[in-house]
């Protein structure tokens, strides 16, 4: 559990709920005919709810550089805001007020819209990624790690494993006078991929770990648990971690 790996306690912080509905259409993508060279997409997507998102290339990939922060599925279904614990039931979570930054937190059963979990490059599973784009497997999570940190221009201190700061956002995480390759020390230096990830925290029954690390759901998982790839403050690695399904995490979606 995400709880017992990280070092530092974080407070949970209960929020209530409220359902907030925003109706709008159209998915677009950006043309496939791009450079090889690692860049920002500005505005490569726009959701059914007609949030637009900047994606970044990295190697073979193209990941969204924001958050998700839709609340329909791309056929118009509503996700349902909810403060419920479900396995079942597709449901997302507000962990801050600034939705633009944060994103919305999401169980899997929202993330996977009812697709079998899959450890295949690429995925196959759309999920709650918009039309022409879809959740990444823990294939594709490592694919995409495995890149940065044979980089010599995204890694910290000589070492492929320290890519923690390359994908982590500027602002916003705590600060770690520790390890001088973890995220929280001198974020000024940070994200130099432009994946910008922010600590947006989970949610398991509350809110928690807001600044201090995030949660990015993958389609890989069975049973009650599914992989997930975690930023830390305190770290200057990218952990690959089981969590509980009912949980909320972060998604970011690859293109097809």
């Amino acid at each position: 559990m995400l709880g017992m790996v990280l070092t530092v306690s974080v407070v949970m912080l209960l929020t209530s709920c409220k359902k907030d509905e925003i109706n709008n259409n159209g998915n677009t993508n950006v043309s496939q005919d791009e450079p090889d060279t690692d860049h920002l997409i500005t505005n490569a997507v726009t959701d059914i709810d007609g949030n637009h998102y900047n994606a970044v290339k990295l190697g073979n990939q193209v990941w969204m550089a924001e958050n998700l922060r839709t609340t329909h599925f791309a056929d118009g279904t509503d996700i349902i805001e909810d403060c419920g614990i479900s396995y079942d039931n597709p449901y997302r979570f507000t962990p801050s007020s600034n939705v633009t930054t944060y994103g919305y937190l999401y169980n899997w059963a929202a993330v996977m819209y009812g697709a079998n979990g899959s450890n295949n490059n690429p995925s196959g599973v759309q999920g709650v990624c918009p039309t022409g784009w879809h959740v990444p497997s823990a294939a594709e999570w490592s694919e995409l790690i495995t890149y940065i940190g044979s980089q010599s221009e995204y890694v910290c201190d000589g070492s492929s494993n320290n890519v923690a700061k390359a994908l982590a956002s500027e602002n916003g995480w705590n600060s770690f006078n520790g390890d001088a390759c973890a995220v929280g020390n001198n974020p000024s230096t940070n994200n130099v991929t432009g994946f910008s990830a922010y600590p947006a925290g989970h949610w398991a029954g509350g809110f928690i770990g807001l600044g201090s690390y995030n949660m990015f759901w993958t389609a890989t998982g069975g049973g009650s648990e599914a992989r997930l790839y975690s930023i830390s403050f305190n770290y200057a690695n990218v952990r690959a971690l089981s969590e509980t399904q009912y949980r909320g995490g972060s998604v970011r979606c690859v293109r097809d």
